[in-house]
């Protein structure tokens, strides 16, 4: 397995960010920032997709108790409808900033090839990012697995959707509870929820 380059540059604080949940059709999107400590090595570090469930909630705790900080940023279903998912998913980054308290960065490294600055620290997109700096894929793990789990807690409200499963993604049999029982307060009634020209506007 190739290994995850530890930094970009490695005379500043570097901070990576990523975030899960932008081609859902219920829930949040969730983005994770983490400063990593370049003393404390994690093992099985890797982007998010890479690892099964049972590996991912392993090195979570593993980020959490070596790095030298993290966040986490939510942007609700109803704020992502209002902005649109790319500026939402700027935003949950920026709030996963905002939400590292014991160390400021001196410069981020964005998953993906677009972004909105935050305040006046210099960043860098880098497509497929989670596969190559380990902060960022540290970001992709917390990211994922805060949003597994906000949705694994709303499928206890509306199990007909098998949101423990698909996590709000457009499964055949998301989509087809979407068209049974329509949609709840958690869809994004900006996307298109059955994959054709007909939208719901029920709520159930």
């Amino acid at each position: 397995m190739k290994s995850l380059r530890p930094y970009c540059d490695k005379n500043r604080v570097e901070a990576g960010c990523d975030e899960a949940g932008r081609g859902c059709l219920a829930g949040p999107v969730v983005a994770g920032a983490v400063i990593l400590n370049p003393n404390k090595a994690i093992m099985g570090l890797d982007d998010s997709k890479k690892l099964n469930e049972k590996s991912r909630l392993v090195i979570r705790e593993e980020i959490l108790k070596s790095a030298i900080d993290y966040g986490i940023g939510i942007v609700t279903n109803i704020e992502i409808d209002e902005i649109n998912i790319l500026n939402a998913s700027f935003l949950a980054m920026h709030r996963a900033i905002e939400a590292l308290s014991k160390k400021t960065p001196e410069h981020l490294l964005i998953d993906g090839n677009r972004f909105n600055p935050f305040k006046n620290i210099p960043h860098a997109c880098i497509i497929k990012g989670d596969g190559i700096y380990q902060s960022i894929a540290a970001a992709s793990i917390l990211a994922k697995t805060t949003r597994d789990e906000i949705m694994s807690n709303l499928h206890k409200k509306h199990p007909q959707y098998d949101w423990n499963k698909n996590k709000g993604y457009p499964t055949k049999k998301h989509r087809a509870a979407i068209l049974k029982y329509g949609a709840t307060k958690e869809h994004r009634m900006s996307f298109n929820l059955l994959g054709d020209d007909t939208q719901l506007t029920l709520f159930k």
